[in-house]
């Protein structure tokens, strides 16, 4: 591909390992997963915005996890952590001139507080409740292309979870993903490339 005028992120696994502190929120890492599984379930079937903290309190509660856990959850919010390269990766693409953005399934509150955590400024944050729609919907990547003034294709979308590598592919973009935990491919097209890290993944297209 031509190289991008801009990057496009998800935030919360591209960018930041959330998967730690919900983790953390649930008590271990196998209630942490199965939590993390049904809320993402219940995000990609939502579409039209329902409160994230409405969602994170369902999938709880569908997980068998105690009411605490989405409290414990929105209280360690602020210990989120960029991946380790991340910060050096998000300085080298400003340095080049790239601008920077994000599209994250979260409410305004949290997706501010999430981007002032990976150790770079972004030109753009769009969450779903801006959008008004939950990715994959085409609304949320659509919303943060216009705030960063590009074309579809003059954009590389760096995916995190596996919904985003169609929902980005279908509004035109050209996608890779940073599969940091090795979750399963969804049906649909396929990445430019799929690797560990963000570095690894970027390498050469950026």
């Amino acid at each position: 591909m031509p190289q991008p005028k801009a990057i496009v992120f998800d935030l919360l696994t591209a960018v930041l390992d959330s998967w730690s502190v919900w983790d953390a929120a649930a008590g271990s890492q196998e209630d942490g997963r199965r939590w993390r599984a049904r809320y993402l379930e219940l995000t990609y079937g939502c579409g039209a915005y329902r409160p994230y903290e409405t969602l994170v309190a369902e999938a709880a509660r569908d997980a068998g996890l105690p009411a605490s856990a989405p409290a414990a959850l929105h209280a360690g919010w602020d210990t989120l952590q960029p991946w380790p390269e991340v910060p050096t990766v998000l300085r080298g693409l400003k340095a080049r001139g790239l601008r920077l953005g994000v599209a994250t399934n979260c409410s305004v509150e949290l997706g501010r507080r999430a981007a002032a955590r990976c150790g770079a400024p972004f030109d753009a944050v769009v969450t779903s409740e801006e959008a008004g729609f939950y990715k994959p919907r085409p609304e949320p990547y659509r919303a943060v292309l216009a705030a960063l003034g590009v074309e579809p294709a003059e954009a590389l979308f760096v995916a995190g979870s596996s919904a985003d590598v169609p929902g980005a592919a279908g509004v035109g973009m050209a996608v890779v993903w940073h599969n940091r935990v090795g979750l399963a491919a969804r049906p649909g097209p396929a990445p430019l490339r799929e690797a560990r890290t963000l570095d690894a993944a970027l390498d050469g297209l950026a």
